[in-house]
């Protein structure tokens, strides 16, 4: 697409984004993707699991990286969980460019983020799946398993309603639905029963 995204890729400038979407839109996938494709080192961490040494840990690491001219994409996953003091702590480093920070959050961004992070980084809304592109993913994961899911076309079409738009619970369950031996196509019934095992 020619969204801000794709411009960004291109140019090979990223510039600090927090992406803002429900769970299972591929936050973590289009951040790592940024990453490769920019020629940034990705650096992944959790602000539901870290706190201010792991924070500090990460720049002492970009800022090395930063000293041999690497360029150290810190994605922050669930951003919003860090206070504002800890917000505001990012900003040197994204200010003098040790980061580029990609932020994933849940949470609408205008509330849960401080506004001077938010003024230094683009919000890109990301929208759970539709069925459309649920079926895409279920066809991309047959394809990578060389196989068809056992499944009906009703049972298929139950698989994407129970995802709920959302990627990674579909890819999930399509995992478990691989696992199992069976002769006959699963019905939405078997299904049921097979994913509550």
């Amino acid at each position: 697409g020619e969204g801000p995204l794709a411009r960004m890729v291109q140019s090979k400038r990223l510039a600090s984004l927090i992406l803002w979407g429900p769970p299972g839109t591929g936050k973590t996938s289009i951040a790592r993707l940024l990453a490769d494709a920019t020629g940034l080192v990705f650096a992944p961490l959790s602000a539901v699991f870290s706190g201010v040494a792991d924070l500090r840990k990460v720049f002492e690491e970009a800022r090395k990286r930063r000293a041999i001219g690497k360029t150290t994409l810190l994605f922050v996953d669930e951003i919003h969980r860090f206070n504002r003091a800890q917000q505001d702590g990012f900003l040197p480093y994204v200010e003098d460019g040790t980061v580029v920070l990609v932020g994933a959050t849940t949470e609408n961004p205008s509330f849960a983020l401080n506004s001077a992070l938010l003024s230094r980084a683009s919000v890109v809304v990301l929208h759970r799946l539709d069925d459309a592109a649920l079926e895409a993913l279920l066809v991309r994961a047959e394809a990578i398993e060389d196989r068809a899911l056992p499944l009906t076309a009703e049972a298929r079409a139950a698989l994407r309603a129970m995802a709920d738009g959302d990627g990674r619970y579909l890819l999930n369950m399509a995992e478990q639905i691989f696992t199992i031996h069976t002769d006959a196509p699963l019905d939405p019934a078997r299904l049921a029963e097979t994913l509550q095992r």
